[in-house]
């Protein structure tokens, strides 16, 4: 186990140099959002999403700043995706949380499985995910990963990895339908999302461009809202 480690180390620090070399590609959404629980404010995460290498090398690349809590109680949640176009399916992904709930998380593909180690106060724990077709990564607290489900069909199954939960879920995209929403009190036009689990819905808005506007996840009362984009 200490040689999969070591090697699933080695090759997340070479995709993070790959990363860090090639993000300077076009720019397919950068923004900010406020997040809220239980309709009171919490935090916000300010995000970029790039595109970027050539054939084999084309990729998505999505980082992110997310800050949740007080100064007494401050947990900031700094995510790094590497996607592969057009659909956005995972083929890296690496999260760091420091302050409350400290984690060090690293995920890659490997054949037909994802390899991931995480370690924490509570010391280092090793961990494998299936891969099926079309995986995405939707980590907790993280809105901009809904990016990468902007043209699922209303029907299609979506399977799903969530890291810091270490769960596995498929979701069902129960409706797609035209919607309106509100923005800072102003009326937006907006394609609306439905995903279903056994547990849990979750609700996701977009624009025309395929930007995420609005991520509500009912059963938690999380509520994260695009502000960059109101006018």
């Amino acid at each position: 186990m200490r040689t999969l480690c070591g090697s699933l180390c080695l090759l997340v620090a070479t995709l993070v140099l790959a990363t860090h070399t090639r993000a300077q590609g076009i720019v397919v959404d950068e923004g900010r959002f406020q997040v809220s629980v239980a309709g009171r404010e919490v935090g916000s995460e300010e995000f970029s999403i790039r595109r970027a290498g050539i054939g084999r090398e084309d990729a998505f690349f999505a980082t992110g700043v997310i800050t949740r809590g007080s100064s007494v109680d401050r947990q900031e949640i700094r995510p790094l995706l590497r996607a592969s176009p057009p659909e956005g399916v995972a083929a890296s992904y690496q999260v760091k949380v420091t302050g409350r709930d400290s984690l060090d998380f690293q995920m890659t593909l490997v054949g037909r499985r994802y390899v991931a180690v995480a370690r924490s106060p509570r010391g280092d724990e090793e961990r494998e995910f299936a891969a099926h077709e079309g995986t995405r990564v939707l980590d907790r607290d993280v809105a901009h990963h809904y990016y990468f489900l902007r043209d699922v069909r209303e029907g299609e199954k979506v399977h799903v990895i969530e890291p810091r939960t270490r769960s596995q879920i498929t979701f069902s995209v129960e409706r797609r339908t035209e919607d309106e929403i509100q923005l800072a009190g102003r009326t937006t036009p907006a394609r609306r999302i439905e995903l279903h689990a056994p547990e849990e819905t979750r609700i996701v808005w977009y624009d025309r461009l395929g930007r995420v506007l609005r991520v509500e996840i009912p059963a938690l009362g999380y509520t994260a809202e695009r502000l960059d984009l109101v006018g």
